[in-house]
């Protein structure tokens, strides 16, 4: 079947679409409809199924005689292990700990936060969670004690999992104190903690309070699935809101189920016995989707990666692994690509490793510009998919859908949208615009399965975010167009399409332009304000390793090629070189962040930012062209 054959019989009968997908799942009571929309524009699905997550991505596997396969490889190039977990062990591990927290009084709707490294136990924690019925958060590892409490306030859990440490390279961040400092500045105190003591630090536990991983286990009765409704929430996730209030998105468990597993086999090719790996981490969305819950609910091997793309301990560590561990389909985000290509240009490390089974790279997290498409489809010689999605949404918005059918690659877009998904770009008076023109990109409502269907305890904040903007439609909040033969370009943030004397441009655009210059390995563009245009783009550039040029000579370069390119209306006459930009470590460049710098601007310190001395490197690079003008 051809990909627009499977959209338009989407298009033509949602429903059907989405029962027949929902037949992959294993239900304790089937669903009486897919689609529950009584509540409108707050949609459902499945509500009234019962099921389990955990069923679904362990046991089932396990009674399908699967019981011996790995299920999770741990691959940790900082400890220099590797662990492989089967399908059978980890169904023991999981009821073992979820026996241990039930017999706490753990039960179907508390919430639990999981606050750990990338190892399997935080897998394990996730997949007890949702044995249980429990609602987890998975807090990203090592954030900040401030940034924990807020969410312990938020959620109110009843209790939180942890683990003494995490590992960055050449360094141990100490979990257990900023969890503790946490617990201390929260309203709301959990009952208990359970602490995963790794080697490298043990830490020291609160009597009474805190419990050691093992000890906790120790003599409980395994515990077996609970049944929970379609609609019960799987998870809380928090993405950081403008407001420095986190948003906490909530997945509800029976599209949640069945979208991930349709998206394993149609999008990433993904089968029971297949291995596929996301390099990404559990604290992020792309953790949730596609290291956890994905993979597992599709029968197939994970890898649980603890490390860098480069540093951990060479920019061959990806390739490596993809060779071990016979990867089918691997998942990364641009920016990690982007820091091996400028330590690795000519692609020699990939040279020597055999990737064989290696089918498609799949890239989301940011725009991928054409320049990293281009050199990874030189160096791997398998599909590059950019795909587009976000936290909200828990699964590709518009991808290549290898699984169904290899479509075209158009370097620069994400391809087409996904079944589910009626995506189209907007005016500002929210009408939809000609192919080819820039606009606020909108999908109508109802969203897919799988799909955010409220935030947590902020429903008026839900509307007012995505949904009170253009009547009928989810905002995404990025801009972009789609061409004439339906391909979506997503070109920035809605925020970060810039307005130069009336017109309004792309930095994502002049991104693409400066990425292509031979000797930059990365770039950011924001707009800053300016007394006559109103806004004036401002390029930062990372060099190659090994460039001998002149910083100024490249600049001078670049300054030529946007005005080539894009034209004289870009304005561009402002860049500088920096050695690196700000990310947190889900590797976003924190645009917002150096706007607000530029500007002159008070501004809140990013939670998980890498180091925030690259902060003060922007600001005196900014000195340097002028900013904050006086």
């Amino acid at each position: 079947m051809a990909y627009k054959d499977v959209y338009s019989a989407w298009q033509k009968d949602p429903e059907t679409f989405w029962m027949q997908q929902a037949g992959a799942i294993d239900w304790d009571r089937k669903p009486s409809k897919a689609l529950f929309d009584d509540n409108a524009p707050l949609y459902e699905w499945f509500a009234d199924g019962m099921v389990n997550t955990c069923w679904n991505a362990v046991d089932r596997h396990v009674e399908a005689g699967r019981g011996d396969q790995i299920a999770i490889m741990h691959e940790s190039p900082i400890t220099h292990s590797t662990k492989g977990i089967t399908y059978k062990e980890l169904q023991t591990r999981v009821a073992s700990l979820a026996g241990a927290l039930r017999m706490r009084g753990v039960e179907k709707g508390d919430r639990v936060i999981i606050y750990m490294p990338m190892i399997p136990e935080a897998l394990e924690a996730m997949l007890a969670c949702a044995r249980l019925g429990a609602v987890h958060s998975v807090v990203f590892g090592g954030f900040a004690a401030h940034e924990l409490a807020v969410r312990i306030d938020d959620c109110q859990p009843k209790a939180i999992i942890a683990a003494s440490c995490g590992l960055e390279p050449g360094r141990v961040v100490h979990y257990k104190p900023l969890l503790d400092d946490a617990i201390d500045q929260a309203g709301h105190k959990p009952e208990f903690c359970v602490i995963f003591q790794r080697e490298q630090e043990v830490a020291k536990l609160v009597e009474g309070r805190d419990f050691s991983w093992h000890g906790f286990q120790y003599g409980v009765k395994p515990a077996d699935c609970v049944p929970v409704e379609g609609n019960h929430p799987a998870y809380i996730l928090y993405t950081s809101g403008t407001t420095g209030q986190p948003k906490g998105v909530v997945r509800h468990t029976g599209g949640h189920l069945v979208a991930l597993q349709w998206t394993m086999k149609n999008i990433y090719n993904i089968e029971a016995g297949d291995r596929f790996w996301a390099a990404s981490d559990v604290g992020w969305v792309v953790g949730h989707s596609y290291i956890c819950y994905g993979p597992l609910i599709a029968g197939a091997t994970t890898v649980v990666f603890e490390g860098k793309p480069i540093g951990t301990p060479h920019p061959g560590v990806f390739w490596r692994i993809i060779q071990n561990n016979r990867i089918k389909s691997f998942f990364t985000a641009p920016t990690a690509l982007r820091a091996i290509k400028r330590e690795d240009p000519t692609g020699e490390w990939i040279k020597r490793y055999k990737l064989h089974d290696l089918q498609a790279l799949y890239l989301a997290g940011e725009r991928a510009d054409p320049d990293t498409v281009e050199w990874a489809q030189k160096h791997l010689g398998v599909p590059v998919v950019d795909h587009w999605w976000q936290t909200e949404t828990g699964w590709a918005i518009a991808a290549n859908p290898i699984g169904i059918e290899e479509l075209p690659t158009k370097v620069g877009s994400p391809s087409v949208a996904m079944p589910g998904y009626d995506v189209q770009v907007l005016d500002e008076g929210g009408h939809p615009v000609e192919p080819g023109t820039l606009g606020a990109i909108a999908i109508r409502l109802p969203l897919p399965p799988g799909t955010l269907p409220t935030l947590w305890n902020a429903e008026a904040r839900f509307r007012k975010s995505y949904l009170e903007h253009f009547p009928g439609y989810y905002e995404t909040g990025d801009a972009g167009y789609i061409d004439p033969d339906g391909y979506l370009y997503i070109m920035a943030r809605t925020d970060d399409v810039i307005n130069v004397a009336g017109h309004r441009l792309s930095t994502g655009a002049m991104e693409e332009v400066l990425a292509s210059h031979p000797d930059v390995a990365e770039c950011a563009v924001i707009g800053v304000a300016d007394e006559l245009k109103g806004q004036m783009p401002l390029g930062f550039l990372c060099l190659n390793k090994g460039c001998t040029k002149e910083p100024a000579q490249i600049v001078k370069e670049c300054v030529k090629l946007v005005r080539e390119q894009i034209g004289p209306v870009a304005a561009f006459k402002l860049a500088c070189v920096v050695d690196r930009l700000p990310k947190p470590r889900r590797g976003k460049i924190l645009r917002g962040t150096m706007v607000s710098l530029a500007d002159g601007n008070p501004f809140k310190m990013p939670a998980t930012i890498d180091d925030p001395a690259i902060l003060d490197e922007i600001a005196e690079a900014l000195k340097g062209l002028g900013y904050p003008q006086a």
